[in-house]
This record gives C-alpha cells, sequence and structure tokens, in this order.
C-alpha cells in the first residue's frame, strides 16, 4: 500500500509540473510498488526441413493409395464373386413356374418358417415403379404357397400398397394362377385396421378359411392362419408400412396409460406378455424369419417389437428379388440354431 507521505510528494511534485523531482527519483519512488518483470526465455528457433516434410506427406498418400488400391480391389472380387454365384444358382434351380419343382428344392429341409417378412422397396420417380412392386410382391407370394408358408407380411416403408389392395389382391392372385392353374390356393391380403380382401372380396371383421367352417376375428386372424394345414389350400399376405412401427408402440402406451389414470388396469398388470398380445392383434405376431434382397441390413423402421426372436437373412451384394436368394434363406432358417434362453 502506498505511504501517505510518498502519495503527498508525488502529488506535490505533479501540481508543479514535474519540476520538484527528477525523472530517476520519480522511478525510484514508484519501484517498489510495481510487479517484478518475469524474466523472459529465449526459445531456440526451430529449424524448418522441407525436405523431410516433403518425404513424410509422400509416404502418407502412397500407403493412402495402397490401402486404398487393395480395397477397391477386394470389393470388386466380392462383386465378380457373389454375381458368378448368383447366376450359377439361378441356373440351377430356376423353378419355370411349377410348383412340383419349388417344393423339390426344399423337400430336405428339417423345418420352415409359418411366417415370413419380406421388406421390399417402391422405386420413387419410375413410373412403372408400383407395379415393379406389385410384380415382386406376386412372385414372393407364389413361392411362399409353393413351399407351403402360410403367412407372408411385406413391408413397404411408404406404405403405398396399402392404398392398392384390390390391385395387390389382383396381382398376387394371377401370379397363383400362372403357377398353379385352377387348382391355386384361396388368397387374403390385408394391412392393419384396413378390411381385407378373401380371395376379391371384402371381409370387414371376419374372414373364413376356405373348407374350416369357422370365423376369425381380425385378432385371431395370424393364429388361425398358422394352425391352418397346407392341405387346405391357404395364403395370407400382409402389408406393413412404418406407420405399424414405433407410432403403433407410442399409441399402445397412450392407451395402457390413460387406461391406468382412470383405473381400468392397474400399473402391475401391465407387462411384455400384456403388450406382445395388445401389438400381435392391432398388427402381426414376430414373423419366423425375415428376408431382405438389398445389398446389405437396412431395416427402413420395420416395427421393432416384432424382431425379438425372428431370424433375419440377407444376401452380400444383391440387388433384386430373386428365386436363389429366397431359396438360400429357406436353407439357412433351417440350419439356423434357436437358442431363446430361460
Amino acid at each position: 500500500m502506498v505511504l501517505s507521505r510518498e502519495t503527498l510528494v508525488y502529488r506535490h511534485d505533479a501540481r508543479k509540473n514535474g519540476t520538484l523531482l527528477t525523472a530517476a527519483e520519480r522511478e525510484a519512488l514508484v519501484a517498489p510498488y510495481l510487479p517484478t518483470p518475469k524474466a523472459t526465455i529465449s526459445t531456440p528457433t526451430r529449424k524448418t526441413r522441407p525436405v523431410r516434410t516433403f518425404l513424410r506427406t509422400q509416404l502418407h498418400i502412397l500407403v493412402f493409395n495402397i490401402i486404398h488400391t487393395l480395397f477397391s480391389l477386394y470389393v470388386r472380387l466380392r462383386h465378380v464373386y457373389h454375381a458368378v454365384l448368383s447366376r450359377v444358382l439361378a441356373i440351377l434351380y430356376y423353378h419355370h413356374r411349377t410348383p412340383e419343382l419349388i417344393r423339390k428344392d426344399v423337400r430336405g429341409l428339417s423345418r420352415l418358417p409359418g411366417h415370413l417378412s419380406v421388406i421390399l422397396e417402391l422405386q420413387v420417380g419410375d413410373g412403372a415403379g408400383l407395379e415393379a412392386l406389385l410384380d415382386e410382391v406376386a412372385e414372393v407370394a407364389a413361392w411362399c404357397a409353393c413351399v407351403g408358408i402360410p403367412v407372408l407380411s411385406v413391408y413397404e416403408r411408404t406404405g403405398a400398397l396399402k392404398t392398392y389392395i384390390p390391385a395387390t389382391h389382383r396381382a398376387v392372385a394371377t401370379k397363383l394362377h400362372e403357377y398353379f392353374g385352377k387348382g391355386r390356393p384361396s388368397l387374403q391380403v390385408r394391412a392393419p385396421h384396413v378390411p381385407s380382401f378373401l380371395n376379391g372380396d371384402v371381409s370387414e371383421q371376419a374372414a373364413p378359411l376356405r373348407d374350416s367352417g369357422e370365423m376369425f376375428c381380425e385378432g385371431e386372424w395370424f393364429a388361425a392362419c398358422t394352425k391352418t394345414s397346407w392341405a387346405s389350400g391357404h395364403l395370407s399376405v400382409l402389408l406393413l408400412s412404418f406407420e405399424d412401427g414405433r407410432s403403433t408402440i407410442v399409441d399402445l402406451t397412450k392407451t395402457l396409460a390413460e387406461m391406468s389414470q382412470h383405473q381400468k388396469l392397474l400399473p402391475s398388470d401391465i407387462s411384455a406378455d400384456l403388450i406382445d398380445a395388445e401389438i400381435s392383434e392391432s398388427v402381426t405376431s414376430d414373423p419366423d424369419l425375415l428376408l431382405l434382397f438389398g445389398p446389405y441390413v437396412n431395416l427402413q423402421g420395420y416395427p421393432p417389437w416384432q424382431l425379438r426372436l425372428t431370424e433375419i437373412f440377407h444376401v452380400q451384394d444383391n440387388t433384386g428379388v430373386e428365386y436363389q436368394v429366397f431359396l438360400r434363406a429357406l436353407h439357412n432358417y433351417a440350419k439356423a440354431q434357436m437358442r431363446f434362453g430361460r
């Protein structure tokens, strides 16, 4: 702290325009109160080595190009291998739209899925995209009918198929007629919360199964289809979209919360079994096998609750709906080990 005497001396000198004290005396007066200057550390200047820096950069570029070349070569060889394998399998196992040949291809399998689900895409911007999608649905449905899979669910993210249920039914029925002739199986096409089509007729609340003599409500539909023997010759096609996935779980959560608030349902009654039963009734049951025809696994918002115990299959580098992919999926499913735990 500056002493009062020194303050008076400094101010008196300032009033005299600095004539009482010399510059050295003024410096000596304020020197004790100034911070100690830090010793400057002299840093040696780093010498630049342009040649070494250039060589290091070129080495990095060389290593990057080598890795990029090797990886590109691996991808090209993998594409060629899968393309050749697909063509060979397509020639060896071509079905000729004959159910007997398709059944022969799966005759040695120990088991088949009771519910098969596939993910298909609508080609946006192409005028024939919907027709191509309908043809793909019809082809897969015909293959399922030939091998004896009673339930097929088709997931298309945008939900375009839901608005064309009659056209979908007509396309699948025409394809089944090409495969089976007049002895084609009965066909039902439906979507969640939408009237179903059974052999071309609208079925609002209940749908009869062929030769069964029973009527099944919407919630019992999948259980009845999977219990129906193949001798009855019935194929059920379910159309799914993105809105049947997470939004369904959100709506169910809101409904259960409101019922609990209004004392219609106890919180202790809400369990995984209850949620599974409600979702299975409103949307679909768990598929045994999910088949993707794309080059990689992309679920595109598929309903997540139904995939807990589902076997997922895809063929690397595949880009189309091919019979050999369908056949390989069935063979892979037959060899898969289902370990559900305790």
